[in-house]
């Protein structure tokens, strides 16, 4: 019963908000939505410690579902160590976010609409997170992308808003496709789509192959990447990532769920909980390896010079889920699950944190408007700094833990694709210290504040129920690495995991404990670096960044304008789409369709009428005379077929 209201009270929120909200006061929806998620949380704490810490695993059945031929599955939940790791992520971080909405959300009309929307979304990612069937992991995949779309789009009056959410929708479509041809593969090769099946039978058809076109391919390689691209597409890796930044067009707090817990987390915990079958297939490891390592260090690249302070945030999530997928890819299963783990806290944190800013500054963005707030606002100041060291992986903190072992794994692995990984890696974490820092430094030093005098006289402290989630979240960015680190990457890691990850993953994590005292200190070193670079320059030496701008143009312009990758779309894809709709438009539906069709068929008819109605004079004499030419030809016809006999 207990992992049944885990997942379905976020439901009930949604519904209680979506069908009632109008009839009760916003307060008591935000209430309901608030409190019921908060249980859900407390709950998943409570499933963490049966599970993980003793042992336990559980299938839970809601409903038989479908049985149709060989097709059968039921709607169930998997509870295993890795679901409960999820449950714990989703659930806490989202209950933080919705009381956080509380004071951001308190001059928006539409409360109860957001609050709803914000359980819908939390409910789609539990769905996903506790499937123990392709399907059903697919409906909550596909249930994220709608909650994902509503919550971008919330500004629904605001045409950027509009733009983002349809992009994010249309993007994650591409994904989708890939998924579902994975799905399709799957069970025209292990004839199910439940996951103790295909992972109980993976070994049997580790040598099949499929012709396509007259080629072989290997057929679990094939299966593994399609579901990759389903990956890629929810956790914006290279080439399907152009979503995520404009995503920054939803309010705040649907940042942090987003980038924080749900919905880029899902293609993370896709190639986790698809290990087994994955590791049949070094061939699709290495593209998850590659794939991710370049993400890693693109989206660094691109968080160096961007000026909009949710931006730089979105730009290093996607530059750390590429650093949990070259750990997924290097068979450090553990270490990318920790990593999402702790990751969940300090991004949550640096997300929330951004938000107490942007409310403090009347909600102004740009950071070069910022400036010297660490006077005006001390607590934000100090909650963001918790949330930035964390980040860069300062000893002791929870990034340190997780991305440093992350790095060691790569380095200690004899995968392909690993040491490329760890070169990115290395320079990725030098850039997300520099870029990191940049941002406290443009923030809360570089002078007195830049924005107008009326904004920055008024910038002040966010109220308490904002500062609380903030607070609740340091505490895991500082202490969730040291505390867990055991758990998921340690020595009683087999136990933790339970039988959920494939046992090999234990190889390359032990290796990775025991590499070189140099490799274990570059990302301290890189760190360390990136910290220096950022102060000298945006604290010390000011002038420093607009000479290099101008010295480097062209490389700033490539970076300032994300590499091009929308311009390439835009011209690869959209501008074609659009012609080619156009196409249809005019030339088929208007000009052939509606011409020769509706329109053509009134036309006639209307043609036909005008000349018909000529004969309609209302005269007797007229009718009279038509009368008479009718009977001339009626005795001329007769007189002429009667002759003819």
């Amino acid at each position: 019963m207990m992992y049944k209201l885990i997942v379905f009270l976020p439901l009930i929120g949604f519904l209680f908000a979506g069908l009632f909200g109008s009839k009760f006061s916003d307060r008591i929806s935000q209430l309901v939505t608030a409190g019921l998620v908060t249980v859900s949380a407390v709950l998943s704490w409570m499933a963490f410690a049966d599970v993980a810490l003793g042992g336990n695993q559980y299938t839970v059945l809601v409903l038989e579902w479908v049985s149709s031929g060989a097709l059968s599955f039921d709607w169930a939940f998997k509870i295993d160590t890795l679901t409960v790791v999820m449950l714990v992520v989703v659930n806490s971080v989202s209950a933080l976010v919705h009381w956080y909405s509380f004071g951001y959300m308190e001059d928006d009309p539409s409360k109860p609409r957001f609050f709803g929307y914000l359980s819908l979304f939390t409910f789609a990612m539990l769905m996903l997170v506790t499937s123990d069937n392709l399907v059903q992991m697919f409906f909550g995949w596909e249930g994220v992308g709608l909650a994902s779309y509503l919550l971008i789009g919330y500004y629904y009056k605001k045409p950027s808003a509009n733009a983002a959410a349809i992009k994010a929708f249309v993007v994650n479509r591409v994904g989708d496709f890939g998924f579902s041809l994975g799905i399709f593969g799957a069970f025209a090769l292990f004839g199910s789509v439940m996951f103790d099946d295909i992972f109980a039978s993976a070994d049997q058809y580790a040598d099949y192959y499929i012709n396509f076109l007259g080629t072989d391919f290997h057929a679990i390689t094939v299966i593994c990447i399609l579901l990759f691209v389903g990956a890629m597409g929810k956790s914006a890796q290279l080439g399907l990532h152009t979503w995520l930044p404009d995503a920054m067009e939803g309010p705040t707090p649907v940042s942090a769920l987003i980038h924080a817990a749900t919905m880029v987390t899902a293609g993370v915990f896709l190639v986790a909980r698809f290990s087994p079958v994955f590791e049949m297939s070094p061939t699709a490891l290495a593209v998850v390896t590659i794939i991710g390592a370049t993400t890693a260090f693109f989206a660094a690249t691109v968080g160096l010079v961007q000026n909009d302070i949710k931006r730089v945030i979105a730009y290093s999530t996607c530059s750390q889920l590429g650093y949990m997928f070259f750990a997924l890819g290097v068979s450090a299963y553990g270490a990318a699950i920790f990593h999402l783990f702790t990751h969940a806290f300090f991004k949550a944190l640096l997300f929330l944190g951004s938000g107490a800013v942007i409310h403090a500054m009347h909600h102004e963005q740009d950071m070069r408007n910022y400036g010297g707030l660490a006077k005006k606002i001390p607590f934000t100041f100090a909650m963001m700094t918790i949330g930035t060291i964390a980040l860069t992986g300062f000893p002791g903190t929870a990034g340190f833990y997780s991305k440093d072992m992350i790095l060691e794994a790569a380095y200690a692995s004899h995968a392909f694709g690993a040491q490329y990984a760890f070169v990115l890696g290395i320079a990725a974490a030098f850039m997300t210290s520099f870029y990191s820092w940049r941002l406290a430094h443009l923030t809360f030093f570089n002078g007195e504040c830049r924005a107008d005098e009326h904004t920055a006289s008024h910038a002040h402290e966010a109220p308490w129920i904002m500062r609380l989630p903030l607070v609740i979240l340091a505490v895991g960015a500082l202490f969730a690495g040291v505390v867990f680190a055991d758990m998921f990457v340690g020595e009683g890691r087999f136990a933790f995991w339970n039988g959920a990850l494939v046992t090999s993953v234990g190889d390359v994590l032990d290796e990775a404990h025991h590499v070189p005292f140099a490799v274990k200190a570059a990302p301290f070193v890189v760190m360390l670096l990136g910290f220096i670079f950022a102060t000298v320059m945006y604290y010390k030496v000011t002038d420093i960044p607009e000479r290099m701008a101008k010295t480097w143009d062209g490389l700033y312009a490539f970076l300032l304008n994300k590499w091009y990758f929308d311009e390439l779309f835009n011209f690869i894809f959209i501008r074609p789409a659009f012609w080619l709709g156009r196409v249809f438009w005019k030339k088929g539906d208007e000009a052939t369709i509606d011409g020769f069709g509706p329109n053509g068929v009134s036309h006639a008819i209307a043609f036909v009428a005008a000349r018909a109605r000529k004969l309609q004079t209302g005269y007797v004499y007229h009718y009279a005379f038509a009368m008479i030419i009718g009977l001339s030809l009626a005795i001329t016809w007769f007189m002429v077929t009667g002759s003819s006999h």
